[in-house]
């Protein structure tokens, strides 16, 4: 099973995505959220892409609509692809997606005024609550998948930790809360197998380097940052690339993940590979 994951778009996203994804055919594309600033003509185009489609939004897809009008429109329009706190399920393939919390901005756990006007006040056990619930419903030859616009704390606190805060002093880690005590107590009776995510982007504050995105911790979960912001760009030798993360699974067992950079054609022509039979992290 090959799975697309498609970073923070912020706006950018056209032709050229989709020729390549036509030329790739993976069996279910993922998004992390920050597809805009709450532009609903993209909104529509991600929702009626061509393939099995799962995604959350993130912070940035909230716009600047307080009343939560404008996530009510990009809900809709998503429908079930949008699987945050639940599930994105297909019958014809073998993958059960779970959401974590919505518009996530980070920082430990917080809603703002748009997503409280939908969701209600929802607490902090309330949200691992419900992913949690969501997790039970994954079938145990299934992967265990989690897709979430902010990473977990405890990957680290320093400025290029995959949630670090590279932004302001001192760096601290900037993660989501609920959904690191989602995934320790998940652990006690399945250990995830995956957790996406985006959020935290790539390239550090300040020109200072570029962040860990690609991790196993002790239990063998695997995490992708799959932020790389612009996701397009050009090789030295001036050809035009596009970023995407990619994940690979035989049966519920994760054999690849990587981050990937395509020429539109279709020629891979970097890869950033996590070993998975490496020690294990963290």
């Amino acid at each position: 099973m090959r799975i697309a994951i498609a970073g923070d778009l912020h706006g950018a996203w056209g032709d050229a995505d989709e020729q390549l994804l036509d030329r790739l055919q993976p069996d279910a594309v993922l998004f992390v959220g920050d597809l805009s600033d709450g532009d609903l003509r993209l909104t529509r185009r991600i929702a009626s892409l061509p393939y099995r489609v799962a995604v959350i939004f993130g912070n940035h897809d909230r716009g600047s609509d307080k009343s939560g009008g404008l996530l009510r429109q990009q809900l809709v329009l998503l429908g079930d692809c949008h699987c945050a706190w639940g599930v994105r399920r297909w019958d014809d393939l073998a993958l059960t997606v779970v959401g974590a919390r919505p518009f996530s901005a980070g920082g430990g756990f917080h809603l703002s005024k748009a997503v409280e006007a939908v969701y209600g006040p929802v607490t902090l056990n309330q949200s691992v609550d419900r992913i949690l619930a969501a997790a039970a419903s994954v079938p145990s030859e299934e992967p265990l998948l989690v897709l979430a616009h902010c990473g977990p704390t405890g990957l680290g606190s320093d400025p290029d930790s995959p949630c670090g805060r590279d932004w302001k002093s001192p760096a601290i880690d900037w993660g989501d809360q609920d959904l690191s005590i989602a995934l320790d107590r998940m652990a006690v009776t399945r250990i995830p197998d995956l957790v996406v995510f985006g959020h935290m982007h790539h390239a550090l504050k300040r020109g200072s380097g570029y962040r860990k995105s690609l991790l196993r911790d002790r239990r063998g979960t695997a995490y992708v940052n799959a932020a790389c912001v612009p996701r397009s760009g050009l090789d030295a030798e001036g050809r035009s690339l596009l970023h995407w993360s990619w994940a690979e699974f035989s049966g519920s067992c994760l054999t690849h993940l990587s981050h990937r950079w395509y020429t539109p054609d279709g020629a891979l022509r970097h890869q950033e590979s996590l070993p998975l039979d490496a020690p294990l992290q963290c």
